[in-house]
């Protein structure tokens, strides 16, 4: 096979970089591919990329949507500058095709490969894409989405899902008679989660017995969140506050029912895992995707949603929260709905897709 080299742009957030990363794994492994990263001079890839083992260069670009006119005006100055960046490298690396992943980088990287006549292939994970895959999503070469109405927008879609780390599909059912509530909001955490469930938390666990449960904070608000538990006069043997999961697989194999937001990496992980989710979108995510989200998991039955505002009003998420965990019978029924959204072989087939491509 003639030597295969991908060139990936995107990233900003996890949800962009990592997927992208499993897809780089696969193409090195089963390919023998080389990869190089491009992304922006802010983002979550300037650390992840690298300690992943890849190579990254940086273009100078930033955000366009849901921003500013300041900043979007800044960001269309850079864009011109960007994309001859990108033209560069496609030249010194000669890809046989570019995969753009969403993000700052993505945008500027599609359109050099674009104008170089370079094969292209975006990745969607959003039911809602984001606004650089929008802007290109016509005139690629092929696309890769997660949910089936984000194809509407792509050229030559398939709907593959996102990667996710393989732990994930791997995970058992809970022990029903142990309910286990598992609370996160992200790596940052949600700060919404930590000042409203401390104030449900001791009615929570009185209505449910033997309930646990376990709430990552995020590193900033740990403390405080911890101390709004103990305030509650909740029983902390029953509760517990953490800044940071990192076995997060783990924790979903324990949990009865996940209260998350709805990016779209957590709405595949809880897929994979199976998991019945009370889904509160992020409601300054921009295009709304994260609603998006979680509307196609109500639909398939493995999710309820509320809004952020709903969350105001203690008794309504209380009464969720009794509601589901109070019925494993529906929790079993979410759980086998959540499984039929789930893609496991979302990375390798995205992989193949791109090697057709660059030895088409």
């Amino acid at each position: 096979m003639a030597n295969i080299r991908v060139l990936i742009a995107g990233g900003g957030t996890g949800g962009h970089i990592i997927p992208a990363l499993a897809v780089a794994r696969e193409l090195v492994d089963r390919h023998s591919a080389e990869v190089l990263f491009v992304g922006a001079t802010r983002g979550m890839e300037i650390k992840l990329v690298p300690e992943a083992g890849f190579n990254l260069r940086l273009v100078n670009v930033g955000p366009l949507n849901s921003v500013s006119w300041l900043t979007r005006l800044k960001t269309l100055y850079q864009l011109p500058g960007a994309i001859s960046d990108c033209k560069r490298l496609i030249r010194e690396f000669k890809p046989g095709v570019v995969f753009g992943v969403g993000g700052y980088a993505s945008g500027p990287g599609l359109s050099a490969a674009l104008g170089l006549k370079v094969p292209t292939m975006v990745f969607e994970p959003n039911a809602m894409p984001g606004l650089a895959n929008r802007m290109v999503g016509r005139k690629v070469t092929a696309s890769a989405v997660n949910f089936p109405a984000a194809a509407a927008w792509f050229n030559n879609c398939q709907v593959t899902g996102i990667p996710v780390r393989p732990e994930f599909f791997m995970l058992g059912q809970p022990d029903v008679a142990k309910p286990h509530l598992l609370v996160f909001g992200g790596s940052q955490g949600a700060r919404i989660f930590n000042n409203q469930l401390p104030t449900v938390i001791a009615k929570l666990l009185d209505a449910i017995p033997g309930l646990t449960v376990l709430h990552q904070s995020g590193t900033r608000h740990d403390g405080v969140t911890e101390a709004a538990y103990v305030g509650s006069g909740a029983d902390p043997a029953r509760w517990s506050v953490r800044p940071f999961i990192d076995d997060m697989p783990a924790c979903f194999g324990r949990a009865s029912l996940v209260m998350a937001r709805s990016g779209a990496s957590t709405v595949a992980e809880l897929a994979a895992a199976g998991k019945p989710a009370l889904l509160v979108p992020f409601a300054a995510a921009s295009d709304g995707h994260q609603k998006r989200n979680a509307e196609a998991m109500v639909s398939s039955g493995a999710a309820v949603m509320l809004n952020e505002w709903d969350l105001d009003a203690g008794s309504r998420l209380l009464d969720t929260l009794v509601g589901l965990l109070s019925d494993p019978v529906r929790l079993r029924a979410m759980s086998l709905a959540a499984r039929t959204q789930a893609h496991p072989d979302a990375a390798e087939r995205i992989a193949r897709r791109l090697v057709e491509l660059a030895t088409a």
